[in-house]
């Protein structure tokens, strides 16, 4: 195989993953508290046997996120909550804490509250919410504190993560390391955090990878054709 036809094979093998981001950003630009991806390359440099000759090949080195806010949509719904500015939420799941901006919650048939997958949001302590099921008023104030029928019961956890965060699911951030409380959040009560994709600038983008990919395409097709022209040329010497 030739270094044309690896280092092609190679572009377009990213540029097939770096598509696969972009659509699912675009299939999440409606997802409450879902953050952009964005694929990044390094480059590979292979040995070609000649000691002053290499080939360059480019790999998917990992994701990064874009954690800029989303707008903000009000919904009056008492358990709907965004964080303004610094900070996540930190719900209990089977895999271990994660933490999100998605602030959908509801209260459970025991009076916890939960995100939609059913698992406990934590609270400052680090310990799930607990709310009476007949409780006519839940008050949440900007820096978390929890009033149900005028009594202060509990506080909603927003906190920050010390190191890389990888993401596990849609909504979902596995932290790398260690958790701290944010210590002067905002939290607004009936109301969500929109998805930070911006559609039309992610459709100009796929739009990009594809032409990108028929050019590849096409250098690969060229590619076979001169193979194919030098062996048929040295099988009829």
């Amino acid at each position: 195989m030739s270094s044309i036809t690896i280092a092609s094979i190679g572009r377009q093998t990213g540029l097939i993953k770096e598509l696969e981001v972009v659509a699912n950003n675009l299939a999440n630009a409606s997802t409450t508290g879902y953050k952009a991806d964005r694929a990044i390359f390094a480059e590979l440099l292979v040995p070609t046997g000649d000691a002053d000759e290499s080939l360059s090949l480019g790999t998917l080195a990992g994701h990064a996120y874009e954690f800029e806010q989303g707008g903000l949509k009000t919904t009056q719904g008492r358990l709907d909550l965004a964080i303004q500015g610094e900070g996540f939420f930190q719900v209990e799941t089977p895999r271990g804490n994660r933490l999100t901006r998605a602030g959908h919650f509801s209260l459970s048939d025991q009076g916890t509250i939960i995100d939609p997958n059913g698992n406990p949001v934590l609270g400052q302590g680090g310990g799930p919410i607990n709310i009476p099921q007949d409780a006519s008023d839940v008050s949440i104030a900007q820096d978390g504190t929890i009033s149900v029928d005028g009594v202060i019961t509990d506080s909603i956890g927003v906190f920050r993560a010390d190191g890389e965060l990888l993401r596990d699911t849609s909504t979902y951030f596995t932290p790398q390391d260690d958790v701290a409380p944010v210590e002067f959040p905002t939290v607004i009560q009936g109301a969500l955090e929109a998805s930070n994709v911006h559609p039309v600038t992610e459709v100009a983008r796929m739009i990009e990878v594809q032409r990108a990919y028929e050019a590849g395409q096409a250098l690969l097709e060229q590619e076979d054709q001169r193979l194919s022209q030098l062996v048929s040329t040295i099988r009829d010497r």
